[in-house]
């Protein structure tokens, strides 16, 4: 909800100028790039349940500052560029640790289960989120927005402050240095051939994927000429398949090895957008976004799952770090070109490269699976 009104102040601010949104959101990718990998190795080091105290305090003040800057008047879109990179910077320690907090929740047979929930209820937010945004701004304005998203932090650091649980940080530390705890992560990444097989299918993904926030609109005005309704219809659809697909992993899980699922969930993905670029129908699409959002939840599902659980505990912090760079900071690197096809060549079209990069290195991985055969959920 934040960042729908995050992006209708900055266009107000600036008199509808779309280059301020890139700016913003520019600014916070460039924080999770200089600190995701940092805010991985100090989730390893120190009780990840205090970080998360600190980082949601932090983040409840800054969304109270931008709303009574605006009830004052006295906001300017420098002032929210600045808070989106400290958001960014904030956001690079409070996820990893959130996300590496959670084995430490329940049970290692249940870790797969959890992870899909979690995945369910992050994209649950942010399909439902949008919506609740333009009700919540027509009757209490973007001022109200930002206080009652402060607001709704005191239920995090309520829970957080009665949540019992194992400790997060484990007997044996990360090195010393910061810079030798970030190359030990990521020498277990490319040490585990499985985890270097989705690993780097899921970095394609998110850089070559194009990002339904500039696709779902492109092609709603200029391929279905279709209206605000229209396109609710299509983000609704994307966001039920997502859904969808991080709820199925733990049945899925039961089906067959890791890396099948995998394989299964990026052809599905492939198919999909191959479609989306095919057809011009806007029932074809409400199909196809389906199976599209539910392939690729399963498909980053089971990736967090995966560096999760093929790693000792004191490295999943380090492990989350690499997931939050890649997710955020490294997919809007991609929108941009994606986005310049789009205008040249026009959305169908840039989605069927997409899906053409997308098949092709799924082949690469389908001939290189043999080494990940064997794995199954959950793995330990």
């Amino acid at each position: 909800m934040q960042i729908v009104a995050q992006s209708l102040l900055v266009l107000r601010l600036s008199h509808g100028n779309a280059a301020a949104l890139g700016v913003v959101a520019l600014a916070q990718a460039s924080a999770f790039f200089l600190f995701a990998l940092y805010g991985g190795s100090i989730a390893d080091r120190i009780d990840r349940r205090r970080l998360l105290l600190v980082t949601q305090s932090i983040l409840m003040l800054i969304a109270f500052l931008i709303g009574l800057l605006v009830v004052r008047r006295m906001i300017h879109v420098w002032m929210v560029v600045v808070a989106a990179f400290i958001s960014g910077v904030v956001l690079s320690f409070d996820q990893p640790a959130r996300s590496a907090f959670l084995p430490s929740l329940v049970a290692e047979v249940d870790l797969p289960s959890a992870i899909s929930l979690q995945s369910t209820v992050f994209t649950g937010a942010a399909a439902i989120a949008p919506v609740l945004a333009g009700l919540w701004i027509g009757h209490f304005g973007l001022a109200g927005n930002f206080f009652f998203n402060s607001a709704s932090y005191l239920a995090v650091l309520l829970a957080l402050l009665f949540l019992r649980h194992e400790s997060g940080v484990a007997k044996s530390r990360p090195p010393s240095r910061f810079w030798d705890s970030i190359r030990e992560g990521l020498a277990t990444v490319r040490g585990d051939p499985v985890l270097t097989w989705a690993v780097s299918g899921y970095a394609l993904l998110l850089f070559a994927a194009p990002s339904m926030q500039i696709l779902l609109p492109v092609l709603a005005d200029r391929v279905l000429h279709a209206g605000a309704t229209s396109l609710g219809l299509l983000f609704a659809a994307f966001g039920a398949g997502s859904i969808g697909g991080a709820l199925l992993i733990p049945w899925l899980a039961g089906l067959g090895p890791a890396n099948r699922i995998y394989l299964g969930a990026l052809a599905l993905w492939v198919c999909a957008l191959s479609t989306i670029a095919l057809t011009h129908q806007a029932s074809v699409y409400l199909i196809a976004l389906l199976l599209l959002g539910a392939a690729q939840s399963a498909i980053s599902t089971l990736t967090i799952t995966l560096l999760q659980s093929r790693v000792v505990k004191q490295m999943r912090g380090r492990m989350m770090s690499l997931q939050t760079l890649l997710n955020m900071g490294l997919r809007p690197l991609g929108d941009f070109p994606l986005s310049v096809l789009m205008a040249q060549l026009g959305a169908p079209a840039a989605a069927g490269i997409s899906a053409a990069i997308i098949g092709g290195y799924t082949v690469f991985l389908a001939r290189q699976s043999k080494m990940a055969d064997r794995v199954t959920y959950p793995i330990v």
